[in-house]
């Protein structure tokens, strides 16, 4: 009995990344359709949205992807988080794998609806599905702009730090021996630390900073007419940019935290002994 509930256990954490990432991703993914295809069709272009509203749409996926399985498996929905918190934080290693196939598949199957229901506008938009309407599911050095020089190595260097950032925020807002935000509102915390990383740091590389994120997507724009999803504006291969720079950055953010912070916080006090009554006279 114990071990089927142990089994039902990683099921329920698994299924809770899917839809914790699956939730994130339709946001996002979502956000830059209407902005990128449905904003190419109105008069004049640009008329659904921006950059911001980029950034505040993902901010929000990630708060309300957070929400959604924060309970059952603590709401990683990211590779890189999940790594961090396996090597600091004594996440069960033999869990990782399971999470980051559970969060790739969430985001690989949120791409999928946001192609099927944005399919006329993207279908207009780009009938091509080129390099112009690529960046709907995934990210391009400088955002795919040609006038900014961004190649694979400076993508890289941006997907590091980026993520790092993020890692390093998200151990201090977790850390119950720091000084969290209360009434449960670090998921909404959280959200907006990637709203700021988005309006600090997108333009280089497009803050995927979640392997997921950009990889699940990737595939999903592949398999349905993006014939160049791999490459970048230059025809060079990029799609492992967006992961393994995350991976990198977020074990350094996470050592960062840990070496500068973590280590120099008081440890959990044990609780005061209740009182004993002092015998009648």
């Amino acid at each position: 009995m114990a071990e089927r509930f142990k089994r039902l256990g990683i099921i329920g954490e698994v299924s809770a990344e899917f839809l914790g990432t699956m939730v994130l991703i339709l946001f996002g993914c979502g956000v830059v359709a209407q902005v990128v295809a449905g904003g190419a069709l109105t008069t004049p272009p640009g008329g659904l949205g921006n950059h911001d509203s980029i950034a505040w749409a993902w901010g929000i996926g990630v708060t309300m992807g957070v929400y959604v399985a924060a309970r059952l498996s603590g709401a990683h929905i990211n590779p890189a988080v999940t790594l961090a918190l396996a090597t600091f934080k004594g996440f069960p290693w033999k869990k990782v794998a399971p999470y980051v196939v559970a969060q790739t598949l969430g985001a690989f199957v949120a791409a999928l609806i946001v192609r099927w229901n944005y399919t006329d506008a993207l279908a207009k938009a780009d009938p091509g599905h080129t390099i112009k309407t690529q960046g709907v599911f995934s990210t391009l050095p400088a955002n795919g702009n040609t006038n900014l020089p961004v190649h694979e190595w400076g993508a890289f260097r941006d997907q590091v730090i980026g993520t790092a950032l993020l890692l390093l925020l998200i151990l201090a807002i977790t850390d119950l021996l720091n000084t969290p935000p209360g009434a449960n509102l670090a998921p909404f915390i959280i959200g907006l630390v990637v709203v700021g990383i988005g309006m600090a740091w997108g333009t280089l590389a497009g803050y995927a900073i979640n392997p997921a994120r950009d990889f699940g997507p990737r595939l999903a724009s592949f398999i349905t007419g993006y014939g160049g999803a791999w490459r970048d504006q230059y025809g060079n291969l990029y799609f492992w940019v967006p992961i393994v720079g995350p991976l990198i950055g977020g074990l350094i953010g996470a050592a960062i935290y840990k070496l500068f912070i973590g280590r120099f916080l008081p440890g959990a006090e044990p609780e005061p002994p209740g009182r004993v009554p002092a015998p009648e006279d």
